[in-house]
């Protein structure tokens, strides 16, 4: 009989190969749409509400990534991510602060798509006339009653949609020994998150398509480089001064 890690290892390792496959049409459209956005001078924004926050941190201002990139952070975790007018306000703020321009793009990041934050976030930067691709299951955000006043969950406000193909719930391996605390002796729980694992991986697959087409169209790759290598940072400070207002993590 194999382990919960084994069988997590192998049940995720086959979803993040189906999310591969099943994304990647959108992938394509949405990398394009990211490259032209950043070859006239714009910015990619990502935004996640509480530990969705992690996958859209993944890609700003990282090694091998795209530099142009910026994310509208919660200073609350996601603590009032149900606060109908929350979302609004961090929007308002970010967009007041680092700008939000028309034919950007932004990625919202929601797992059960059902929050107002996220769907706030998304209404805000549809508005400014940005593209918004919501990151999020699909199994979740069809299903669970959404939050926000307007009746939409995030999948439904979006104009394009990557799905991680996450379980209600999220985690994927039971386990069911009869010592769960708090719980019954007959109760099993669910264990084994797949969100951030598959949702960092098609963020950087989104990225590395942008890339692919600036590269093919002819422009430059605004690409940040390790510090750890020689001339790294120096060349990393020279490229960020291009964005120096508009980026939420400064380099130099």
């Amino acid at each position: 009989m194999s382990s919960p890690a084994d069988s997590y290892f192998a049940t995720a390792r086959a979803m993040l190969d189906r999310a591969r496959d099943i994304n990647a049409a959108t992938l394509k459209i949405g990398g394009r749409l990211v490259g032209e956005s950043i070859a006239a001078g714009g910015v990619l924004h990502t935004f996640g509400s509480g530990h969705s926050e992690i996958i859209g941190r993944e890609i700003i201002g990282r090694a091998g990534g795209l530099m142009p990139v910026s994310g509208i952070f919660d200073p609350g975790a996601g603590f009032s991510e149900n606060i109908v007018g929350y979302g609004t306000r961090l929007a308002e703020r970010y967009d007041n602060t680092n700008g939000l321009h028309a034919g950007e793009v932004i990625v919202v990041i929601s797992n059960s798509g059902k929050n107002a934050s996220p769907i706030e976030v998304a209404l805000h930067a549809k508005k400014k006339g940005l593209t918004v691709i919501g990151l999020t299951s699909i199994a979740m955000s069809s299903t669970a009653q959404t939050v926000h006043p307007g009746g939409q969950n995030l999948h439904a406000v979006s104009d394009h949609v990557l799905d991680n193909l996450g379980e209600p719930g999220d985690a994927i391996v039971e386990l069911n020994n009869g010592n769960l605390a708090g719980m019954p002796a007959e109760a099993s729980a669910m264990a084994g998150p797949t969100s951030t694992l598959i949702g960092a991986t098609l963020l950087n697959l989104l990225a590395l398509e942008a890339m692919t087409w600036l590269r093919d169209n002819g422009h430059e790759l605004p690409v940040v480089r390790s510090q750890n290598l020689p001339g790294g940072m120096e060349a990393n400070i020279e490229l960020s001064k291009r964005y120096r207002t508009r980026l939420s993590k400064l380099i130099g």
